[in-house]
């Protein structure tokens, strides 16, 4: 008799790989934006849109947090 995993578990597992993959993703843009800053070089609207994108890629991170750890008040 094969023992299958609660549908809940493998929710958890799926949302707490897309938040480590968003996290990432978040990281890299704070690196590239770092990057184009120093260069001295960088064109505004481009900096503008990675750190928009990044605020996104925020408020998406916080989103599916909220549906891991839901604020339960007892």
């Amino acid at each position: 008799m094969s023992h299958t995993p609660p549908r809940k578990m493998m929710t958890e597992e799926v949302l707490r790989v897309e938040i480590a993959t968003l996290k990432r993703e978040h990281r890299d843009l704070d690196d590239a934006i770092r990057a184009l800053e120093e260069r001295g070089t960088a064109d505004q609207l481009t900096v503008r849109r990675l750190k928009k994108k990044k605020l996104h890629l925020k408020d998406q991170i916080q989103a599916l947090e909220d549906r891991l750890f839901p604020d339960i008040i007892a």
